[in-house]
């Protein structure tokens, strides 16, 4: 009997997910524990295993698709098995049984073929195969194979129409030829030669614009395109969304660093002995924003409905910068934890993060985000509410400046917080309650061991 396979729900707020791209093609042969396709939640894009071995009969949802979780997205079984027409379609029928009419065009070309005298091998492809060539109107007794026993692949038939497409393409023998060299579709580039024919120049100016962007201490050389997709794209839609959902208010202020420097100087060999790794500021930042979220409870809640959530775990999101985006893991009872927990977890997640490595609960439940930007040249900025939570703290670089202190000017280590929260949920005078708590901590951070 052949089996679903499902949207899976990776965390208590998933309700959807994107499909990033499917591994195997209708057809193909699946073993289970392998790759089958890769997924995108709110949070981290992560690779699905099939639970199953068979053919993958049908898929029911392509790439970038949004799927609601628990939805089926397609069926691993036998060929020829019964499977419903849509995910939700109680309608069954045999891929074998039922001719399309794809496979009734095969059949009136065998009669013809046979008339003639020559009768053709029985036809092998896969259903993706045959759909994509239905709808394109392509007899596939024209496309070759590249399967087992000449089986016809969807590539197959997308090679055969690129390769028909080609053929209509104006062009002169050596732009096909750097086309070729450089792997370009010439039916996409815009030819400026006689009656439209491509030239030379067209391809290479069709290679420049879909270079990849270049690394961010280079200068492009000319116009650089790169889709908006996957990690990126959710991004975007939760900031969009968080910014014009969300009336963000953003407070700052100044707080010195001078004893919670000298804290970490004390700590700091003994920490690396024990766990490898330097306690740096932000696990301090951590701790501290910990212990002021117990004394302020509200900027631990969230909004739900009509109703204000306050959550019995001070959960700590760290903003982690990755090649693709950000990602946010979440340090859980981060106010339960000593330094040096928090030294070996909050390294532990960042690493995984930038090897892509997280798991789905290392990135959910978070209740408060910190966004530390003190190893740029930045001293201060708004940080964005990350939905659901109510309040982020961003956290600029340290810096000497000069301060009053007791009627005299001092060079101090200073930075600056940016607080930004929910004002639905959080009035001015509780944020600034919090902020000053906060800032009471850190510039007198050994009360918190009383």
């Amino acid at each position: 009997m052949a089996e679903k396979v499902v949207m899976p729900k990776m965390g208590a707020t998933m309700e959807s997910g994107t499909i990033l791209r499917w591994f195997k093609e209708e057809g193909d042969q699946v073993v289970a524990g392998e790759p089958l396709l890769e997924i995108l939640t709110d949070k981290i894009s992560m690779e699905l295993e099939a639970e199953t071995s068979g053919i993958l009969l049908k898929v029911y949802s392509g790439p970038d698709e949004v799927v609601p979780v628990h939805q089926v997205i397609a069926y691993i079984g036998e060929e020829g098995e019964n499977i419903p027409d849509s995910p939700g379609s109680p309608t069954m029928k045999s891929l074998d049984s039922i001719p399309s009419q794809q496979e009734e065009g095969e059949q009136d070309l065998r009669l013809n073929l046979k008339d003639q005298g020559s009768i053709p091998n029985k036809l092998r492809r896969t259903p993706a195969a045959r759909k994509l060539a239905q709808a394109k109107g392509i007899d596939l007794y024209l496309v070759k194979g590249s399967g087992a026993n000449g089986r016809i692949h969807r590539k197959d038939v997308e090679a055969y129409i690129q390769a028909q497409q080609q053929v209509q393409v104006k062009a002169t023998p050596l732009a096909r030829k750097i086309a070729e060299e450089q792997q370009i579709d010439l039916t996409v580039v815009q030819g400026t030669g006689t009656n439209g024919k491509i030239v030379r120049q067209d391809v290479w100016k069709e290679r420049q614009e879909i270079q990849e962007l270049p690394a961010h201490d280079q200068i492009p050389s000319a116009k650089k395109r790169m889709k908006v997709e996957g990690i990126r794209k959710v991004i975007g839609q939760r900031m969009l969304q968080s910014t014009t959902t969300i009336p963000h208010v953003t407070i700052v202020t100044e707080v010195d660093m001078t004893r919670c420097k000298e804290l970490r100087n004390e700590l700091l060999a003994m920490i690396e002995k024990q766990t490898g790794c330097r306690l740096s500021y932000t696990e301090i930042f951590v701790k501290f924003v910990a212990s002021a979220l117990r004394r302020h409870p509200k900027l631990n809640a969230t909004l739900k409905d009509d109703y204000v959530v306050f959550n019995p775990e001070v959960n700590i999101g760290l903003a982690v910068s990755i090649d693709e985006g950000l990602l946010v893991p979440v340090i859980k009872n981060a106010d339960q934890k000593g330094l040096q927990a928090l030294v070996e977890e909050c390294k532990g997640l960042r690493s995984l993060a930038l090897e892509s490595r997280l798991k789905p609960d290392q990135l959910t439940g978070g209740t408060f985000t910190i966004s530390n930007l003190g190893m740029y040249a930045i001293d201060a900025f708004t940080p964005i509410i990350n939905p659901p939570e109510s309040a982020i703290l961003g956290v600029g670089r340290i810096g000497e400046k000069l301060v009053g202190i007791s009627g005299q000017i001092e060079l101090r280590p200073m930075v600056t917080l940016s607080l930004s929260f929910d004002h639905r949920i959080i009035d001015g005078a509780p944020a600034a309650a919090f902020l000053t708590d906060l800032k009471e901590l850190l510039e007198n951070p050994y009360q918190i061991m009383a």
